[in-house]
């Protein structure tokens, strides 16, 4: 299966909901293509990893661009609801220490602030 990406906004925060798997070439590129464009124009990025199969040492690349990214445009960026295998991946190659973290979508909005949790939690 391939990387099926979907977008919602809830409040200023751009939700990136990734189904599939995330690996070398193609589905690391549309990822980094599509975070990048809205790192660059919103502030606030949420990645719902839940609909993640697999994922590669590209794909764990990827996230940790990603997060540099975000960092240099002074943009904050989190990831929500690894499944076990990518928690596990993340675990192993300590990104999960440098990267934000949360069990859920709800969990990582109300991280930005309570405020700004989505009405769909």
């Amino acid at each position: 299966m391939k990387l099926s990406l979907e977008t919602r906004n809830c409040g200023d925060v751009m939700v990136i909901y990734c189904q599939g798997r995330i690996v070398y070439r193609d589905e690391a590129t549309a990822l980094s293509r599509l975070v990048g464009e809205f790192l660059q124009y919103r502030g606030k990025v949420v990645l719902d990893l839940s609909g993640v199969s697999s994922i590669d040492s590209a794909g764990i690349g990827e996230l940790v661009l990603l997060h540099t990214r975000a960092q240099s445009q002074n943009a904050d960026m989190k990831y929500a609801g690894p499944t076990p295998l990518v928690r596990q991946l993340l675990g192993l190659t300590n990104v999960d220490s440098v990267l934000d973290i949360h069990p859920s979508v709800c969990d990582a909005l109300a991280a930005f602030q309570p405020a700004e949790a989505c009405v769909d939690c």
